[in-house]
This record gives C-alpha cells, sequence and structure tokens, in this order.
C-alpha cells in the first residue's frame, strides 16, 4: 500500500450551512490526513479551468455558476490509496445512491450540491493540487 495524495474541494451547499468541520471530521476518521487547507473564493476563471473536461457538457455552465456561487474549502488530502479511499469516503454522487456513513449520504443536499469534489485519479489529483496549491503550502 502506497501513501498518495489527493484533492479534496469541500463545495459551496458544504461552506454555506457550516458543515466543513463536520466533513473534515468523516475524512480524519476514515485515516486521512488533512496535510494543505484554504477557504477561498472560486473565481470564474478558475471554476472553468477545474471543470474544463466537463465544458461540452450540459451542466457545464451552471457547474460553474454553482462553485463561484460562495466560498469553498480546498484541501490535499494524504494517506494509503488516499484517492480510493476518498471516493469511497465521499460516497456517489447521487446521495440517495451513496453508502450509509458516507459524507454525500450524510451532508448532500441534491446530485448537484453533493457537497464534496475529490480526484478521480492519482494523475488528476497532482494536476489539481498544483492549481491551489504550491510545495510550500503542503506540510504533510
Amino acid at each position: 500500500m502506497a501513501v498518495e495524495r489527493t484533492f479534496s474541494i469541500l463545495k459551496p451547499d458544504a461552506t454555506a450551512r457550516n458543515i466543513t468541520g463536520a466533513i473534515n471530521a468523516i475524512i480524519e476518521k476514515a485515516g486521512l490526513r488533512i496535510v494543505a487547507q484554504k477557504r477561498i473564493r472560486m473565481s470564474r476563471a478558475q471554476a472553468e479551468k477545474f471543470y474544463e473536461i466537463h465544458k461540452a457538457r450540459p451542466f457545464y455552465g451552471e457547474l460553474v455558476d454553482f462553485m463561484t456561487s460562495g466560498p469553498v474549502v480546498v484541501q490535499v488530502l494524504e494517506g494509503e490509496n488516499a484517492v480510493a479511499k476518498y471516493r469511497d469516503v465521499m460516497g456517489a454522487t447521487d446521495p440517495a445512491k451513496a453508502a450509509d456513513g458516507t459524507i454525500r449520504k450524510v451532508h448532500a443536499k441534491s446530485v448537484g450540491e453533493n457537497s464534496v469534489h475529490g480526484s478521480d485519479s492519482s494523475d488528476n489529483a497532482k494536476i489539481e493540487i498544483a492549481q491551489f496549491f504550491t510545495d510550500k503550502d503542503i506540510v504533510g
């Protein structure tokens, strides 16, 4: 088992409801360490770049609008198989289909307001982390 890093965003619906601490508790209980974290207001340019993989999809504009609608918390998580572990901890995108105890089952409001984002691969984690953090920001 390899120690790796993954990227996380606690989305505007989570910050608006003041549940970032509760989500962090679930992350840490799962054995992941938060090695960098900051609360930011994502600019439209940042959101468009971050989600550009979805540019041709019908929900792209709505997603960018949502991600710029309020503050988010961006994080670097570290642990054994962090990418897969965090994806398990987040749960299915649709909270109705998410497993009990997962972040989305417990906290998400809907498919669109699903509280968290997590990298889908180790390669994407590196790219996503680099969009918001420098090596000096990470204190793991």
